[in-house]
């Protein structure tokens, strides 16, 4: 009898997994769980000019610079994407992105829209992009509150400006309503296992399929 052909040798380029939703509809606690539960992803950890929150580790949420780095960082091209959030600057470190992607490593992208559009522009065919809606704008606020990490100032920006960004669902290739956290979790996990097993993402195929052609039976 011929020897099983193994599937999981096939060859795949990454992906890069964009997760973007007003602050509070819970991509972060999504992105958290898929991390914990998926070792074949991991986090780009972006750059950012924003004062460390007392939860944060730097090099672990963050890489917190001061603005004169993060402006040299983006003069040189060493950001595939950046924007300005709530009057701080975010930016998506190329190296590490572009490393991964050729070794065939998935990489978790914690953005806002701004920034899917210019990775978009970039490297649009190794883009999954998923936006994560809240269920409703007074649970959005309620969440805002429970966090307890922002000023009430600091939470009506961010619900002003949750409605700006709401604005560029459209933009995105899946949407989850977060209602409720294990059922949105449940639908990003299958998007991935889905995305991964794109043929145009998977080049090993090619040679699989030749010693299937070629296998004596």
């Amino acid at each position: 009898m011929a020897a099983r052909l193994k599937t999981g040798s096939i060859s795949r380029r990454g992906l890069m997994l964009v997760l973007s939703s007003p602050s509070g509809a819970g991509k972060s606690t999504i992105a958290r769980n898929l991390l914990e539960s998926d070792s074949s992803l991991e986090l780009s950890v972006s750059v950012t000019t924003r004062a460390r929150r007392g939860s944060e580790i730097d090099g672990v949420h963050y890489h917190f610079v001061s603005l004169r780095d993060f402006e040299r960082l983006r003069d040189t091209d060493a950001l595939l994407e950046w924007a300005e959030v709530h009057g701080n600057f975010y930016g998506t470190p190329r190296e590490p992105a572009e490393r991964a992607m050729s070794e065939g490593r998935d990489m978790l992208f914690d953005i806002d829209w701004q920034g899917a559009v210019q990775l978009n522009q970039k490297m649009r065919a190794d883009i999954v992009s998923i936006f994560i809606l809240p269920p409703s704008m007074s649970e959005l606020k309620a969440r805002l509150m429970r966090r307890a990490e922002d000023s009430e100032a600091a939470i009506a920006k961010r619900l002003k400006n949750a409605r700006l960004e709401l604005e560029h669902w459209r933009e995105y290739d899946f949407i989850v309503v977060n209602e409720d956290l294990d059922k949105a979790f449940g639908e990003v996990k299958a998007i991935v296992t889905a995305e991964r097993l794109r043929r145009d993402r998977r080049p090993g195929l090619f040679d699989f399929v030749s010693r299937l052609l070629d296998e004596k039976i």
